[in-house]
């Protein structure tokens, strides 16, 4: 069982922020219609979770990166440290 969670784990750190959405997107619409055995539906969830904290990793790195660029007065773009190390 941990071997699964730290597969799964090193499965949803491969994934683009795109893909787990959509993934995490899919769950959702799964456990919504409560068609699934509950194993399945806890399997699920969990996952969900894990995805949810993984999109919400890469959208901070993404804002993290946006907050360093700067646009100067006279329109060239530059970037800098924003202090988040």
């Amino acid at each position: 069982m941990a071997e699964q969670k730290q597969a799964a784990g090193k499965d949803i750190a491969a994934l683009s922020f795109e893909d787990a959405l959509r993934e995490l997107e899919g769950i959702v619409q799964q456990l919504e219609r409560g068609q699934i055995k509950l194993d399945e539906a806890i399997s699920a969830y969990e996952r969900g979770a894990a995805l949810k904290k993984h999109c919400e990793a890469k959208l901070a790195e993404a804002k993290a990166k946006v907050d360093r660029i700067v646009v100067a007065i006279d329109g060239t773009v530059t970037s800098e440290p924003s202090g988040m190390s």
